[in-house]
C-alpha cells in the first residue's frame, strides 16, 4: 500500500468525510438498503458505487429516474439519514487519512468539506475521535450548491483564510475530485491508500 503524503505546494488541507476520514460507506449502504426495500428497490453495491458522493436527497432523485419511482426526495432522504444514525456507531476511521490529519494538525490550516448534514457529520467526527483536530466543517446545509460544484471547498478555503490555489483536497469520490478541480485546488483520491469496502454487510 502506498504512503499517503501531501503535495509539497499545499499550504492548507481539506478533507471529505464519508469514505475519506471515516469508513462510513458500509453504514450508508446498509441505511439505503434498509430504507429502499420499503419502496421495492433492491439497492446493490453497484448502484451505490455509481451514486457515490451525491447527498441523500440528490441520491433519491437519481433513484427515481433510474427506477421510475416517485419517492419524495426530502422525506426519504431524511428517513435514510435517521436509519444511518441508528447504525452509525459501527463505522471505523480510515487510518492512513486520519494519521495524515493528525500529523498536520496545528501545522497547516485544515477543514472538512462534506456532502452530509452538519449534525451527523460532527457525530461522525466524534465517533472516529477527530473532533479535536478540526474547527471548520462545511456541510451540505452551508452552501447553495453541493458537490460536484466547488462551493463546499471554496467555503472551506474562505473560512481558513487561504487562497483556493494553495489548498489540497482529499476525496474518495470522483464528484469530489471534480469539485476540487472546479475550485482550482490540488486534489488526491484516497482510495488508492486503503481497502474499499462499499457493499459489505456490517
Amino acid at each position: 500500500m502506498n504512503i499517503l503524503e501531501i503535495n509539497p505546494d499545499a499550504k492548507a488541507l481539506i478533507f471529505d468525510l464519508d469514505g475519506t476520514l471515516a469508513d462510513t460507506m458500509p453504514v450508508h449502504f446498509m441505511a439505503y438498503k434498509n430504507i429502499l426495500k420499503n419502496y421495492g428497490i433492491n439497492f446493490t453495491p453497484e448502484i451505490f458505487a455509481q451514486l457515490a458522493g451525491i447527498p441523500a436527497v440528490g441520491t433519491i432523485v437519481k433513484l427515481n429516474e433510474m427506477f421510475g419511482t416517485n419517492m419524495n426526495a426530502e422525506e426519504v432522504g431524511h428517513f435514510k439519514e435517521a436509519e444511518y444514525e441508528k447504525i452509525m456507531h459501527k463505522m471505523k476511521p480510515i487510518v492512513p487519512v486520519v494519521e495524515l490529519a493528525k500529523k498536520y494538525h496545528g501545522v497547516l490550516p485544515m477543514a472538512v468539506g462534506t456532502g452530509g448534514y452538519k449534525r451527523l457529520a460532527w457525530k461522525t467526527m466524534e465517533i472516529c475521535g477527530l473532533g479535536k483536530y478540526f474547527d471548520i466543517l462545511v456541510s451540505t446545509e452551508d452552501v447553495a450548491r453541493p458537490k460536484p460544484f466547488p462551493d463546499t471547498f471554496l467555503k472551506c478555503a474562505e473560512l481558513m483564510g487561504v487562497s483556493p490555489s494553495v489548498c489540497e483536497v482529499f476525496e474518495d469520490a470522483q464528484l469530489g475530485i471534480q469539485a476540487a478541480q472546479s475550485a482550482g485546488m490540488m486534489s488526491k483520491l484516497v482510495t488508492d491508500y486503503y481497502e474499499v469496502t462499499i457493499g459489505q454487510e456490517i
